[in-house]
């Protein structure tokens, strides 16, 4: 005999901790591998930081366990999230691991989206209000194109969790939103060959390398001696760094050797003499260090 399957709200309690704090605890039922009804517990956060229940169970953490847990309800039966609960269920499941993109989308969450739009119910968001709202942010036309593409991203996790049947966002026009405000200033080869003289090193051998390889900083700051072939004149990118943090390089078409001029061989040699040697052989000085 099936037992109907119901909406959980879960329950939330003080439980101090070891420190003597006092923290929230919401407790809600799993099935587990074997389709058994466990009973789970997790805690929130502090007093301090939600000072009441209701603010302990508007949190993030509780708002993206209640639709994880209830997502296998027919849709009809589950009340209507608000769009916050979709943002805290995407930060908790579907945040890119890259460091710096997870930094951007969430730093636009935060500063944007949550505060305009996380009591707003998912169903209810229409694409003229959220345009006339992106279209209000005293932003570069770039940035508000990607906080459009951020919440459509987040819609389309909705419409996968079978939260909303369409993305809400898909008719959302941003204009310019590839256009830059200003035009960038390009230099001539000649007028690139006098900048270095006028910079200090280790930075004079990075502007030296950006110029003549065309690599990103988050590249040039994590190279190493090893991935220098001066024999057979080329460099191999296979990393890069933001933020202090090594990472992969931001796209696979990145990842590839790159030939090396002779002049830039001897930049590069001379640096070497000079430069801090490190025991993982970093060329400019050991990434997240000052």
């Amino acid at each position: 005999m099936s037992t109907r399957t119901r909406y959980q709200n879960g329950s939330l309690s003080k439980k101090p901790r070891g420190d003597g704090k006092m923290v929230w605890e919401f407790r809600y039922y799993e099935m587990d591998a074997t389709a058994e009804r466990q009973r789970r517990a997790v805690t929130v956060g502090s007093i301090a930081e939600y000072s009441t229940e209701s603010a302990a169970r508007k949190s993030p953490e509780v708002q993206a366990l209640l639709l994880r847990i209830n997502s296998e309800r027919p849709q009809a039966a589950v009340t209507v999230p608000s769009f916050g609960a979709v943002i805290a269920r995407y930060e908790k499941e579907e945040m890119p691991e890259r460091d710096s993109t997870r930094r951007s989308y969430q730093s636009n969450i935060n500063n944007y989206i949550r505060p305009r739009w996380s009591d707003t119910t998912v169903n209810s968001l229409r694409p003229m209000p959220v345009e006339d709202w992106i279209k209000s942010l005293k932003l570069a036309p770039k940035t508000r194109s990607h906080i459009r593409s951020l919440m459509h991203t987040i819609c389309q996790c909705a419409v996968r969790w079978e939260i909303i049947d369409r993305n809400p966002i898909q008719l959302v026009r941003v204009k310019g939103g590839s256009k830059r405000l200003k035009t960038p200033r390009v230099l001539t080869p000649a007028e690139f060959c006098l900048l270095p003289a006028h910079i200090p090193e280790p930075y004079r051998a990075m502007v030296w390398v950006a110029g003549c390889l065309g690599l990103r900083v988050s590249e040039i700051g994590a190279l190493q001696w090893s991935d220098l072939d001066f024999d057979n004149l080329r460099l191999l990118v296979q990393r890069s760094v933001v933020h202090g943090k090594i990472a992969d390089v931001k796209t696979e078409y990145s990842r590839d050797f790159v030939p090396l001029d002779p002049a830039l061989v001897e930049i590069l040699a001379d640096h070497r003499q000079r430069c801090f040697q490190t025991p993982e052989g970093w060329v400019f000085r050991k990434p997240g260090d000052g």
